[in-house]
């Protein structure tokens, strides 16, 4: 009999009841107490949704707090000197929101650790900062707390950790300057194995049958002695005498295909979703007597699964393997939403095509019903309706625009060029009359619960449109007379209509679909609705320039054009599957196209197009970078070319490493950069540095994600930092990313002491 498992479940709740909890933890509305419970009661839940859908082992370990790889980081004990934790106390809930964020209702406030991309997803962790010699030791008890609580409720937990190269991997530290791959690293193993080999034994004492070690580092390109790594690693692992389950996950093994022949774990799992072709060489190093567990169900988007492509993959294996078969899927469910039935008003048609975490469980034991001898009636009754659902989505007439497809056709003419960035720049400065260091923000400013309302009756009908617009023309007027008040040089409209940077272009594009409850967990409380691409991508209307135009026509000062660029909108979204993610892009690309070339028509003389995702999106292994930065870059650049030179065009990118695709950033062309640099200490720099990069740069000194209010000699210590690195004259002032999630006591604060800070640069 064919087993099924999950590697993981969202941990937000269908109407994201953590994010909720912690939020009122934060603030002093709820206790520590009342905390604990809506962690217990969303853990039942969701125990109680797999085990029913009846996968024969549960996850434990994957709900967090904040992060897995923090909750993993402090159990560890790895927490960094600044946080004061002592080394015989366990550490405590409010050090691990802390480390995130800075900030917890009890203990002092110290910078929070880096944040950065889970390799190529729009989830964040929270990098483990590293030292020489770094001793561990089981410093919280989550993890078994956890598994008695599911062992309690009847249910068989599988433990799910990180594993130990992986940990590795991920972290960073001053003495290992050469990346993930540097092999000094690991000689921290030496204290970190048998660390993890007492958690192994600790779970075997709890009578857990397996459990699941994840190295999705087997998946990226490594070097061999993080390869060699492995054998030593999992032949000490062995030891603790527990049954190892090694999944990896997101890409092809390739190369690392050969770290599983005679590696002692007794089952592996592989993501096939990804990359279907990699089936026979794993087939050709594991044995027999090991698990093959085949990720066979898409964890990352949100389309149904065809069942009978995925039964002829691996109804072979099953005759063959019985239950040394395991089905799941692909990687963790905590990049898609709860569930489908939360969502009444999705239009019917389309919902028929949708799959979420929930409902990707019940298809993973149709599958596995249907490998056996004698499937039941409901089975064969689910399958048919799946056929019906795949077949009635690829003959839908809503997919293509011919409008969109003739001019997709046509954008090859389309020139992608500026003249060079030393003229058009010179041609700005002129318009523009910007002072030294000028100052300036990354777009949003605090959506109060006012401005949340405003938009809730609106969108309800409670609001007519005329009020609705009167309001959000209060908020832009608000935001325009604080950033003059306090000196900004270029200035925003503050975002206020919008209430996402994806979300709202989504609405206003063809080819889009929206959800109530499809909520994705991107950090710690931080929750995105991703939109649904299904179809052709068309504009039929001016997006931005009506809110942007207003805003302009209140101050003589420059206002920012704010868009979403197409990579960022493409990333970040649930992406149709139908055709190459590039034709997709390309179609966003000529949409934002159209609003740049209107926002300058109507006298907005700087653009600002968001890329965050757009290292993000780069594949995972280097032979495949080329391609995918070819046709982004290409995106980008046919979003901003269409404008004359002395119109400035600003891009963003955050919490992502730049070193290794400077030369592609820089291809990009923008006038200016901003990117986040406060929580890495300037560390991005160098990538630029080295690189010459020659365009304008702004370094952000103010870490939004963190509610701790910077002091201005530190700004100014980063932006003199930065000047050593690069030239003066091209540097920019501006915080790490947008204020949408602050709060206006604290963004007033923290900006007036950044320009305060741009005042003094100036005169120095």
């Amino acid at each position: 009999m064919t087993i099924t498992h999950n590697l993981g479940f969202p941990r937000i709740g269908v109407q994201r009841e953590l994010k909720k909890a912690l939020e009122a933890y934060w603030s002093g509305t709820r206790t520590a107490q009342d905390l604990e419970g809506t962690g217990r009661d969303l853990r039942a839940r969701h125990w109680k949704l797999q085990a029913a859908s009846g996968l024969d082992f549960v996850p434990v370990g994957d709900f967090a707090w904040y992060d897995h790889v923090l909750e993993w980081t402090t159990l560890l004990g790895a927490v960094p000197a600044r946080f004061a934790q002592s080394d015989h106390e366990d550490v405590a809930l409010d050090t691990l929101f802390r480390m995130a964020r800075g900030r917890a209702p009890t203990g002092t406030p110290a910078a929070a650790c880096e944040m950065t991309k889970w390799f190529d997803t729009n989830y964040h962790y929270l990098v483990p900062e590293l030292v020489p010699n770094q001793t561990y030791r089981i410093a919280r008890r989550y993890l078994f707390d956890q598994i008695e609580e599911a062992q309690a409720l009847g249910y068989r937990a599988k433990p799910v950790i990180p594993g130990p190269l992986t940990w590795l991997w991920l972290g960073k530290g001053d003495a290992f300057p050469h990346g993930p791959n540097d092999p000094a690293k690991l000689e921290l193993l030496n204290n970190l194995v048998p660390v993890y080999r007492q958690v192994l034994e600790q779970i075997k004492a709890l009578g857990v049958e397996w459990v699941q070690i994840d190295e999705p580092i087997l998946g990226l390109d490594l070097s061999p002695a993080w390869r060699a790594a492995f054998k030593g690693v999992y032949d000490e692992l062995e030891h603790a005498g527990i049954p190892i389950l090694l999944a990896t996950y997101f890409e092809h093994l390739q190369d690392n295909v050969d770290v599983l022949d005679g590696l002692p774990v007794q089952g592996v799992h592989i993501d096939l979703v990804r990359a279907p072709n990699q089936l026979n060489d794993v087939l050709a190093v594991i044995s027999d007597e090991q698990v093959l567990s085949l990720g066979v169900i898409d964890g990352r988007n949100v389309w149904r699964t065809d069942l009978d492509k995925a039964r002829a993959l691996v109804e072979t294996l099953a005759v063959r393997r019985g239950d040394r078969l395991w089905l799941a899927p692909s990687c963790s469910l905590l990049h898609v939403p709860v569930d489908l039935d939360a969502e009444n008003e999705l239009d019917a048609e389309l919902r028929g095509w949708l799959s979420f975490a929930t409902q990707k469980l019940d298809e993973l034991a149709w599958l596995a019903d249907s490998l056996s001898l004698a499937p039941s009636v409901a089975t064969q009754d689910a399958l048919q309706r799946q056929r019906l659902a795949l077949k009635a989505r690829q003959d839908s007439g809503r997919i293509r625009n011919s409008v969109t497809q003739k001019a997709l056709a046509a954008s090859n003419s389309l020139d992608r060029n500026r003249t060079p960035f030393v003229q058009r720049i010179r041609r700005q400065q002129d318009k523009l009359g910007l002072p030294a260091y000028p100052t300036t923000t990354i777009g949003s400013f605090p959506q109060t619960p006012e401005i949340r309302v405003s938009r809730r009756d609106w969108k309800s009908g409670a609001l007519s449109d005329s009020a609705y617009q009167t309001a959000m023309r209060k908020e832009i007027e608000h935001v325009i007379r604080f950033q003059e008040r306090i000196g900004l040089d270029v200035l925003v409209h503050g975002e206020a209509e919008r209430n996402d940077m994806v979300e709202y272009f989504g609405e206003l594009l063809g080819g889009f679909a929206f959800t109530q409850s499809g909520w994705v967990q991107s950090y710690g409380s931080r929750c995105v609705k991703p939109p649904i691409i299904y179809g052709d991508i068309a504009r039929p209307a001016p997006m931005t320039v009506a809110w942007s135009a207003y805003a302009q026509s209140l101050t003589e000062k420059p206002v920012k054009g704010m868009l979403t660029g197409p990579v960022t909108i493409l990333q970040w979204s649930f992406v149709r599957d139908d055709q190459p993610r590039e034709e997709t892009c390309r179609q966003l690309a000529l949409a934002l196209r159209q609003e740049v070339i209107d926002l300058e028509a109507a006298g907005i003389a700087v653009i600002q197009i968001d890329e965050p995702a757009f290292r993000e999106g780069l594949p995972l292994r280097r032979a495949d970078w080329n391609r995918y930065l070819d046709w982004a870059v290409d995106c980008f650049r046919l979003s901003t070319s269409g404008v004359r030179e002395e119109t400035q065009i600003h891009t963003h990118m955050c919490y992502s490493e730049f070193n290794d695709i400077i030369e592609a950033i820089a291809a990009m062309d923008a006038d200016v950069i901003t990117i986040e640099t406060s929580r890495s200490n300037m560390e991005l720099l160098a990538a630029f540095e080295d690189f010459q990069y020659p365009n304008d740069i702004g370094p952000g000194v103010y870490d939004i994600h963190s509610p701790n209010v910077p002091d201005i000699q530190w700004m100014i210590a980063l932006m003199q930092k930065a000047a050593k690195r690069l030239q003066p004259q091209r540097l920019w002032v501006n915080p790490d990313c947008g204020l949408k999630t602050r709060g206006w006591a604290e963004t007033e604060a923290a900006l007036v002491k950044m320009v305060g800070a741009a005042r003094a640069l100036r005169y120095t």
